[in-house]
């Protein structure tokens, strides 16, 4: 149930407020009366009946209340509204290893690819996202949704602390995507990659072959820049400690592997995209989903509402007519005094 204007309802309180000044003043009333002579009350009071008084004044309050009611112009759920919309479902395997702190992408690599995959998310227009994070594992992190600002909350907590088991397991990620699809048909499926590059497995090329068999697009994001960058190690509180270094103590220097990410692409039957220093790198990813062919979605919600003031109106007019026709005179049956005649 809904309300066209929900603001009216207050007025019911303030009839209520005053309704039970009202009675008080009343109440004040007839303590006075009650010092009056029993004879004056008689005469005053014969053929007034306050009973009926007091059922005028309920006919009268609960008819304006159903008036106020009316007013508000109540709407009531008639049916559940069938909406149709068109899209694809859109899973984005992010990278949460720490290569993903490097620095040779304004601010970091992380914050990078979580800004422009949050304007592809912005852009969707009846497509599903989901979310996968992965680094030394991978987890299903949102599951396949149309709910665009849930998904963009869930993008703004990730960070390279989610997942304690580092390394870069790409393969991983895709098959943890690959699972994530709950529609069975061959279409209308799309994996986004979001990497740099860094491969500690090898098996992401055939896994990618495979899926686009089973009628996957895999499209592939390289985060970073060929000349690369030092892995700043942070605290919990984001303040940088020191740089990542190797088992012999040298510092390691991440450079993005566009090379495996574009033959990832090519057996994913996906295309390859750099997100870099530029703006508006994501725009190339948009245009490849709106090209896509997109299956029909059909989802039910109750969005269809019917006026109902008019039944409330019409029960507040049969109150408050009775309330004002109600008489308040007391029926008396006067005893006949007259004399028969022989």
């Amino acid at each position: 149930m809904s309300w066209r204007y929900p603001i009216v309802l207050g007025l019911i309180i303030v009839m209520i407020l005053v309704n039970f000044i009202s009675q008080r003043i009343q109440k004040r009333r007839g303590i006075l009366l009650k010092e009056t002579k029993e004879t004056l009350r008689q005469n005053l009071f014969t053929r007034f009946d306050f009973r009926r008084l007091s059922w005028k004044r309920k006919f009268i309050f609960w008819g304006m209340s159903f008036l106020i009611i009316s007013a508000a112009g109540p709407q009531i759920g008639i049916r559940v509204k069938p909406v149709e919309r068109k899209g694809v479902d859109l899973v984005f395997a992010i990278d949460v290893s720490t290569s993903m702190n490097a620095e040779d992408i304004v601010p970091s690599r992380l914050e990078k690819a979580k800004y422009e995959i949050g304007q592809v998310i912005r852009n969707l227009q009846g497509d599903r996202v989901a979310l996968i994070v992965f680094a030394g594992s991978s987890h299903l992190y949102l599951p396949l949704t149309s709910d665009y600002e849930a998904a963009l909350l869930f993008l703004d907590a990730i960070d390279t602390e989610m997942i304690p088991t580092q390394g870069t397991s790409m393969g991983s990620a895709l098959n943890t995507g690959i699972s994530a699809f709950s529609e069975d048909t061959e279409k209308y499926k799309v994996l986004v990659l979001v990497t740099d590059g860094e491969d500690h497995e090898g098996e992401a090329i055939e896994i990618a072959r495979k899926a686009r068999k089973a009628g996957f697009s895999i499209h592939a994001i390289g985060v970073g820049t060929a000349t690369g960058s030092l892995i700043p190690l942070k605290t919990k509180k984001g303040i940088r400690e020191e740089y990542k270094k190797d088992k012999q103590g040298k510092l390691v220097t991440s450079v993005l592997n566009e090379l495996l990410l574009r033959e990832i692409a090519q057996a994913g039957g996906g295309i390859f995209i750099r997100f870099d220093n530029r703006l508006a790198t994501h725009r190339d990813l948009i245009k490849a989903i709106n090209q896509m062919e997109k299956r029909t979605i059909s989802t039910h919600e109750f969005s269809e509402y019917e006026d109902r003031y008019h039944i409330f109106g019409l029960i507040a007019f049969i109150l408050l007519t009775v309330g004002f026709i109600y008489p308040t005179k007391r029926v008396v049956s006067d005893e006949w005094k007259g004399r028969f005649v022989e």
